[in-house]
């Protein structure tokens, strides 16, 4: 089969490997049909994650097709459509039940989805059976409901986003758009988007952004100060991973208000006296994906929300680098992935 293998910063090849096949009784493998390149992906591709040991399978979104289970699978059956989270859960353990399959006792991470087949362990908690064969605009939503769609939900569920309440959301990329959406299918009154791209302000405000903020930084906190008569915004949303993102999410948000944070940290230090005098909330981390998937699956199949919008460049697998090349550059906000 056909796989992606990054060897380093800006090194994006696409070789054959070999195909995955069951190797515990809770796996499955899967024919992967849709896929993308995600803005952490960017992280190792720009090299700033360290230096990297020989080549990294990549990828962490799919929707495929079950093609083979362990004898202990029983939720998931060969010819499924399913969808998956990009961490393995299963469902079971007492942090799953709590709410966070993201943290499972028995868990860990997918990172070999960029591919043609995928194994997927912990299938039963990890897979989402879907109602039928999907359509091309169905696929581009669901592909996005694997990662970005989820974490932002997850950051706009920890802001509590609401009725009644003002949102702002930091980071413009495909995660912070789609906070922007599910801040708006949880019923926040005002949607602030921080953004400096046209592009991206426009689906923003499709999404259901009612205002945009340009400015960054310091200046972008005063703005959301005057927006809202000195007060700060009930929940901020963070979904960048840098220091000036974090910071400036936590000093947008009133006291006593929600931080909900899903940037991968990178550099990220907080000072406790800081954090003392704001008296914000703060909640975030890997996004519990699993949990909203049903949910998700069902509002996609209604057609009711279309996440896949943050796709604004397909390719074929063998043109991935193309892709990462495209995100790199901000030429696309987020580049989805045609399998064969």
């Amino acid at each position: 089969m056909k796989a992606t293998f990054m060897y380093g910063p800006g090194d994006v090849r696409v070789e054959e490997a070999e195909k995955p096949r069951v190797v515990d009784s809770t796996d499955a493998v899967l024919k992967v049909i849709s896929t993308c390149v995600c803005g952490s992906d960017l992280w190792p591709y720009r090299g700033l994650e360290g230096e990297q040991n020989g080549p990294r399978t990549m990828g962490h979104e799919y929707v495929g097709i079950v093609e083979e289970v362990g004898a202990s699978v029983e939720n998931v059956k060969v010819g499924d459509y399913v969808i998956g989270s990009f961490c393995l859960s299963d469902n079971t353990c007492p942090v799953c039940e709590a709410g966070y399959p993201s943290r499972c006792m028995h868990g860990g991470f997918v990172g070999a989805a960029q591919a043609e087949y995928v194994r997927i362990p912990q299938a039963d908690g990890t897979l989402v059976v879907m109602p039928g064969e999907p359509t091309e605009e169905q696929l581009a939503d669901l592909t996005a409901a694997s990662d970005v769609l989820g974490t932002g939900w997850f950051a706009a569920d920890e802001a509590q986003a609401g009725p009644g309440k003002t949102i702002v959301v930091v980071g413009d990329g495909a995660v912070g758009l789609s906070a922007v959406l599910a801040a708006k299918q949880l019923g926040a009154e005002r949607i602030i988007a921080m953004s400096r791209h046209a592009d991206r302000q426009a689906l923003a405000k499709e999404f259901g952004a009612t205002d945009i903020v340009e400015e960054r930084g310091e200046a972008g906190v005063a703005k959301i100060k005057e927006m809202t008569d000195g007060v700060g915004a009930d929940g901020v949303i963070e979904a960048v991973g840098t220091q000036e993102s974090m910071m400036q999410a936590i000093s947008a948000c009133r006291p006593g208000g929600y931080v909900g944070y899903v940037g991968v940290a990178h550099g990220v230090q907080l000072d406790g006296g800081l954090l003392f005098s704001s008296e914000v909330h703060l909640m975030g981390g890997p996004a519990p994906v699993r949990k909203y998937l049903p949910e998700f699956v069902d509002l996609i199949y209604k057609g009711e929300i279309h996440p896949g919008k943050v796709f604004t460049k397909t390719v074929d697998l063998e043109d991935i680098a193309e892709g990462y090349k495209a995100m790199d550059e901000r030429k696309a906000i987020k580049v989805r992935v045609r399998m064969k």
